[in-house]
């Protein structure tokens, strides 16, 4: 790859201008963003005093401290690359479909402002933060993607690892919480991600990442993560994250074990270990059922706690407004009257039925939209197969919870997870090359610019 680089250069192609790399305080910007993003919880915030998740407290503090960092890196990028115009048109051309994302969301901030709505807060950390993550991605080198996989691994295993001691020892460290008042008969844990909801969905992606992607992990290490994740999965008490990621990880580990045996690539030393496991997981999952690992879960699937009505109530709720309600949004104050009154006091678990009540249907169909392109141009840019994987589970998972019509950071956790677990192999010859070769190594414009 240096000497390719080198010999395109050398023909007359031109170095990539400084302004398609990120320079040294923005990797170090987007490598604590990570951090802050996936560790720092409404729960934690609200130790420190810093009321998130709820609605009392300043309009600064409904916006997740990741968000403002996120924002902030992205706009030294801008400065330090000397051309922020050129480095814009730069990353319109290479991801538009987030650029059209980010449009809409700021048109939908300025029309709830005129209108005097809120929810503004939940925009910005759902939309927003997670497409100027997305523009930060971009031009990330390896080595700043590497170090951002490694600390995804480190983090989400020890996201598990809390979560498994919280069921042991019925002791949440960071409980969710809404204005300050934690759910106690919420046993689930919640480990650094908060809402056990929450932290099902993102890890149900990172399990189906780890089985279709993450191709530099060594069979042993991705086996012992994926065993974490799936216990971690128990505990968190999603009932549909669990079923839909056993029977999709099922249905595709038996695709990828046929083909293997009709390529003959299986060696006796992974049919021996198969062969154990499949003597042993019946025992171990039995064991654990006698200790009461799955009693929780369990509870949940014979009583949802109002779930199931709860989505039946809110298709009941659309009919109660005019044609011309649904289309440009009922009043805010009326809706929330109705969904209190009607049972739905968890919230409308169905973003676009919650965002057409809220915001109307052309609000809806724009984002819906726009949401839709962002995902495909998301899943495109891992480069790798088996990215449907976790993108089938996230979109299944979306549509069980109020998810992207609230405030939420889950799309930006889920960027992190694609760009991270499905980075496209290099070469050969490319791997060969020491970090400081690669570094010295001058880029050819075309090239980066495809990427």
């Amino acid at each position: 790859m240096q000497q390719n680089n080198l010999t395109r250069v050398g023909a007359g192609f031109p170095a990539a201008p400084g302004w398609v790399r990120l320079d040294g305080l923005s990797r170090i910007g987007l490598i604590a963003a990570m951090l802050l993003l996936f560790c720092v919880s409404g729960g934690m915030l609200w130790i420190v005093g810093y009321n998130y998740d709820g609605l009392t407290g300043s309009a600064a503090s409904k916006i997740h401290p990741s968000t403002y960092l996120i924002v902030l890196t992205f706009c030294w990028s801008l400065i330090a690359s000397g051309d922020p115009v050129s480095r814009g048109i730069h990353l319109a051309s290479v991801r538009p479909a987030t650029l059209l994302m980010l449009v809409v969301t700021i048109a939908i901030i300025i029309v709830t402002i005129l209108r005097g709505g809120a929810g503004i807060g939940g925009m910005v950390d759902t939309y927003v933060a997670s497409c100027l993550l997305v523009f930060l991605l971009v031009d990330a080198d390896d080595e700043t993607m590497a170090t951002l996989t490694t600390l995804l691994h480190v983090v989400m295993t020890l996201n598990a690892l809390l979560a498994l001691a919280e069921f042991v020892t019925q002791v949440r460290l960071f409980p969710y919480r809404f204005d300050g008042i934690a759910f106690e008969t919420d046993t689930r844990s919640a480990a650094l991600h908060g809402h056990p909801l929450a932290n099902a969905l993102i890890t149900a992606c990172y399990l189906m990442a780890l089985i279709s992607g993450s191709r530099p992990l060594s069979p042993a290490v991705r086996g012992t993560l994926i065993a974490l994740q799936s216990a971690a999965l128990v505990v968190f008490g999603g009932r549909t994250a669990l079923l839909v990621s056993l029977a999709l990880g099922l249905c595709y580990g038996i695709a990828m074990l046929f083909s293997s045996l009709r390529g003959g690539r299986v060696s006796l030393v992974a049919a021996a270990i198969a062969c154990l496991l499949v003597a042993v997981l019946p025992v171990a999952i039995g064991g654990l059922a006698g200790l009461g690992f799955f009693d929780d879960l369990a509870t949940r699937f014979v009583s949802d706690g109002g779930s199931a009505n709860a989505r039946k109530e809110m298709l009941d709720l659309l009919g109660m407004f005019s044609l011309g309600d649904l289309v440009f949004g009922p009043d805010n104050d009326l809706v929330e009257t109705l969904r209190r009154v009607n049972g739905l006091e968890w919230g409308i678990e169905n973003p676009f039925i919650r965002m057409t009540l809220y915001q109307g249907a052309i609000v809806t169909a724009l984002v819906t939209v726009a949401f839709g392109l962002f995902m495909y141009e998301l899943a495109r840019a891992g480069r790798a197969g088996g990215v449907w994987l976790p993108m089938i589970v996230w979109i299944i998972l979306l549509n069980g919870s109020e998810s992207i019509s609230t405030k939420t950071n889950l799309p930006a956790k889920f960027a992190i997870v694609v760009l991270c677990l499905y980075r496209p192999e290099r070469s050969a010859g490319a791997a060969s090359l020491s970090p400081a070769a690669s570094a010295r190594a001058p880029r050819s414009w075309p090239d980066r610019a495809a990427g």
